[in-house]
């Protein structure tokens, strides 16, 4: 068993979210000390000396007040740029905007308020009233601004991200944001750069999909996504593949099916377990909706399906019959695809980990969403099509298995985030 930093104090009722960076022999550990008994949630520390095992917090708290005229204030992401360290801080103004609140030190230690590195539009009530978990990555002389939105309404909204460039201190925009990932299962993700490499990480969590009586019958909630790399086009798209390193975690092929479907006919491509990693390239067909499904019963009645629609230019996942339990959520979900339009061949990629769902698009779009299958299967997939036209498919899938990611040491590099 592991100790870890026991909350208690400032932090009495949380310690929330932040990251940590390793600076010499040590990793300092950024977050949020959250109490009931104020509305802020100040920044402060833990240290450790031995790759994350145990944890030291700081008597006092690092940056106990938030700046004048905010109404929300936690989360911050320290990276280090330049030769300085900096630090974003989510948070919302009194006058209705959002903003990223921006510190630098030269020793993780004194921190010198910058002010808004980025803010929200100006006008009250036309955006997101807070911004949660800001995550800051740079790309030559180009960056990236990703942020959670919230309201205190709603609670956590939805992932946006912004591409634009820094000028002393403060974020300009050259592009409208984005949503980050398209399906309803993705919030706060945190960005890393990989260790001795100029490649950025991120992760990002998928909350439950299910009502909260199962999950905590379930005794667990909310995952990690798989690592993703992220990377700019010269058109300021931001794109997401996954990370290279997951091929190893490919073990049998399972699957590899070329043929064409017809509406009479749909074809039988195989078994897959329940985590697997597949790869397709699917023409569609102009006439109908067209694609995969995911049977998980032995009756074909608990399924995922993941359509290309011609009519609208999207790729659609639909969960609504994914889950035999009425407490699990459906919905359907779509992420342009202008080639569904025009019946040109599509290349996706899948990959499955029991109740999570990632799909990737060629052009790097993604779209994550939670499902829960009950029955006992066998699982299997089959291409399909509503149209009276046919769909050319070639689908290859793999198990995965965890034997193939090699383990690295917590302060391999210096200066990294973690």
């Amino acid at each position: 068993e592991r100790h870890h930093a026991v909350i208690g104090g400032h932090d009495a009722d949380g310690c929330f979210s932040g990251n940590a960076v390793s600076a010499d022999d040590r990793m300092v550990a950024f977050y949020s000390a959250h109490r009931t008994d104020r509305w802020w949630q100040p920044v402060t520390t833990a240290e450790s000396y031995d790759s994350g095992i145990t944890w030291a917090k700081r008597p006092e708290l690092l940056i106990p007040e938030p700046p004048a005229d905010t109404t929300m204030y936690r989360d911050p992401y320290v990276w280090q740029q330049d030769g300085r360290w900096r630090m974003l801080v989510g948070s919302a103004l009194a006058d209705g905007r959002a903003a990223a609140q921006l510190y630098e030190s030269d020793d993780l230690e004194h921190w010198e308020y910058r002010g808004p590195f980025h803010t929200s539009d100006a006008a009250a009530g036309t955006g997101p009233v807070g911004w949660e978990c800001p995550q800051y990555a740079t790309f030559g002389d180009r960056s990236v601004l990703i942020i959670s939105d919230w309201t205190p309404k709603g609670g956590p909204s939805h992932t946006t991200v912004h591409t634009g460039r820094e000028q002393h201190g403060r974020f300009t925009p050259t592009a409208c944001p984005a949503p980050l990932d398209h399906g309803p299962d993705f919030y706060a993700p945190a960005l890393l750069k990989a260790p001795g490499e100029d490649r950025w990480l991120l992760w990002g969590w998928a909350w439950e999909a299910r009502d909260d009586a199962w999950a905590h019958e379930a005794g667990w909630a909310g995952v990690l996504t798989l690592p993703r790399e992220v990377t700019l086009t010269a058109d300021g798209t931001v794109v997401q593949r996954p990370a290279r390193e997951l091929l190893a975690l490919r073990g049998e092929r399972v699957l590899h099916r070329t043929g064409r479907v017809t509406q009479s006919e749909p074809a039988e491509l195989g078994q897959v377990t329940r985590t697997f990693d597949l790869t397709a390239v699917l023409t569609p067909d102009t006439t109908g909706t067209s694609g995969l499904r995911l049977v998980t019963s032995a009756d074909s009645t608990e399924y995922l399906d993941i359509s290309l629609d011609p009519t609208t230019g999207h790729l659609t996942v639909d969960r609504s019959h994914a889950s035999l339990d009425a407490r699990a959520r459906g919905g359907s979900y779509a992420v342009p695809c202008p080639a569904a339009r025009a019946g040109t061949p599509v290349e996706l990629r899948v990959i499955v980990d029991r109740s999570i769902a990632e799909i990737y698009l060629a052009d790097g779009q993604v779209l994550t969403l939670r499902f829960y299958p009950l029955a006992d299967g066998p699982w299997h997939m089959q291409a399909r099509t509503t149209g009276t036209g046919r769909s050319d498919f070639t689908v290859e899938a793999w198990n995965l298995t965890p034997g193939g990611i090699r383990q690295e040491p917590l302060l391999a590099s210096q200066g990294q985030n973690a």
